[in-house]
């Protein structure tokens, strides 16, 4: 596939890393994913996948899987603009409440809600 996942989440790495190229790093925060993803974007990679898909907010799970474009173009403004926004949205989430010392099975849950956002649209692919 032409396509580059971005994540921090063991379940998704596991499950991708034979058939896509991908980024992984457990010790990326919810923050730094998008970090990461904004310095591809500034590379000429194209954002696939919107940084705050799905309904959990980003100071209440610590994973996150971004889908970027392998092929390198020009500045895709758009994709900097939603990356940029996001960014932002992080932190005045992650200001007002940082992220809670979940449980192991909370943690769990959270890996397979992440898991199950990008299996969707990776399966549409």
């Amino acid at each position: 596939m032409e396509i580059i996942l971005i994540t921090n989440n063991y379940k998704v790495y596991k499950k991708y890393r034979d058939h896509i190229d991908i980024t992984y790093d457990q010790n990326f925060t919810y923050l730094e994913i998008l970090e990461y993803t904004r310095d591809k974007i500034h590379q000429g990679h194209e954002l696939l996948t919107h940084p705050l898909s799905g309904s959990i907010k980003p100071n209440e799970t610590p994973y996150k899987s971004i889908l970027i474009s392998k092929k390198r173009n020009g500045l895709d403004f758009n994709s900097l603009s939603i990356i940029e926004e996001s960014i932002k949205t992080t932190e005045k989430f992650l200001n007002d409440k940082i992220t809670p010392n979940w449980t192991d099975k909370v943690l769990e849950d959270f890996k397979v809600i992440d898991l199950s956002l990008i299996e969707n649209v990776i399966d549409s692919l």
